[in-house]
């Protein structure tokens, strides 16, 4: 792999990171069934730490994610488990009354955004590369809001850094990157343009989100769309509701601005 300026190849950093924030503490590494997760989990198995693995369960998720997961669950040393939410989709729109927007992803922190409830450290796959938000970001940080520390092992990691060294580690991915996805979240996510496609092959989640929408529809009554279809067009024209960002929705940017955190800070 490529090497940093003091001759540390990224992997090794990344483990020394890993390793450096553990102090005996247990890390909750969480896990989506995409590249970056698999690539975490590997580097977390390599430092030798106490770790678990937690993956939040989202109906929305392609079922190809959902199969590469069940087939990382079954090997005992990925320590993996599965975090059911405590309410759905479909639930927190009627308390809400109104879709996940661009601009308003509130079904990330309903689904895929719940820090451990026991206080230990977070370990994810956010890389820098991915968005302009995530270029603020810092390799260890702490959120005041949901009471979280979390460390990026690989944020500084580029996409091809990422498949170089799940290559070079025989590491297995989700199916859906052989047949050309670069991205595997969730179906018909507000932040991606891929609409057609998505629809077509993944009607079962299509049609999740049809609920959702027909169901806040059916609370604004008639304040903006004479019809349930009305607003299902909007929803699914991304134009209709843009906002200048990428079509990739990055997980824990939702959270407030984190704090930059050292080795003496680390609580």
């Amino acid at each position: 792999m490529d090497k940093l300026l003091d001759g540390q190849t990224l992997e090794d950093h990344a483990i020394e990171v890993i390793r450096q924030f553990s102090k005996g503490r247990t890390y909750h590494v969480a896990y989506s069934g995409g590249k970056d997760s698999d690539t975490v989990l590997h580097l977390v198995k390599s430092a030798g730490v106490d770790f678990h693995t937690v993956y939040n369960y989202c109906p929305l998720d392609p079922p190809e994610v959902r199969s590469h997961i069940r087939e990382i669950s079954r090997d005992p040393s990925n320590r993996l488990s599965y975090n059911m939410p405590k309410t759905s989709l479909i639930a927190e729109a009627r308390r809400r009354k109104i879709l996940p927007l661009r601009n308003r992803r509130w079904c990330c922190e309903v689904l895929k955004e719940r820090p451990s409830e026991t206080g230990e450290p977070i370990i994810t796959g956010i890389r820098w590369e991915e968005s302009p938000r995530r270029k603020k970001r810092h390799q260890v940080e702490a959120c005041r809001r949901v009471n979280a520390f979390f460390i990026h092992p690989i944020i500084g990691w580029k996409y091809q850094d990422v498949w170089t060294y799940l290559h070079e580690n025989n590491i297995p991915t989700c199916s859906l990157y052989a047949e050309g996805y670069t991205r595997v979240g969730c179906v018909l996510c507000p932040m991606t343009r891929d609409i057609e496609r998505q629809t077509k092959r993944w009607p079962g989640q299509a049609r999740i989100w049809r609920q959702i929408s027909n169901e806040v529809w059916r609370l604004n009554g008639f304040k903006t769309f004479l019809a349930e279809e009305d607003q299902w067009e909007w929803w699914l024209d991304r134009d209709a509701h843009h906002s200048p960002e990428p079509d990739d929705c990055p997980l824990f940017d939702t959270l407030d601005q984190p704090l930059p955190l050292n080795q003496e800070t680390y609580p």
